[in-house]
């Protein structure tokens, strides 16, 4: 079932993207083990405007799988609304992280990690592509990035 009508534009769908990722505070975040098991949480991240931060603790499943594996696959929104962005990983010590991007962190999810221990680390997700469609009808034109260069 189609509950929208119009189909929006590569550019009003980018201007949609970013500002999701402005404005919500967590993203599905899907990565695997090195022997292939899934695994698929939600985690609270900032948007920098150029990268995703993620913190989670080293010693959790999402936390190895993402230091081991170096890419991942974020998810916003349900089945009707979807943003999908994919991205390569780097995994960081909260010495290594910018100031900016901690504090943005904190200020946006309101939890600041650096009080949490130092079981956490850093995760910056550098999109590579990104697609976002609402219903079947966008499905064509809903990949808005590719090879971490924005098609529109």
């Amino acid at each position: 079932m189609t509950t929208h009508p119009t189909v929006r534009e590569p550019e009003q769908r980018k201007k949609d993207v970013l500002a999701r990722l402005a404005g919500e505070v967590d993203i599905w975040v899907a990565s695997a083990s090195a022997d292939g098991l899934p695994y698929l949480v939600p985690l609270a991240f900032h948007w920098d405007g150029a990268d995703l931060w993620l913190c989670t603790r080293l010693t959790n499943p999402t936390g190895r799988n993402l230091a081991s594996g170096a890419r991942t696959r974020l998810a916003l929104g349900h089945t009707r609304d979807v943003v999908l962005i994919d991205g390569d990983v780097t995994t960081l010590a909260v010495d290594d992280v910018p100031t900016e991007a901690i504090e943005g962190f904190a200020a946006k999810c309101g939890w600041d990690p650096r009080r949490s221990g130092p079981a956490y680390r850093w995760f910056r997700v550098r999109p590579t592509a990104v697609e976002a469609w609402l219903e079947e009808p966008e499905l064509g034109g809903r990949h808005l990035m590719r090879d971490g260069v924005w098609t529109v």
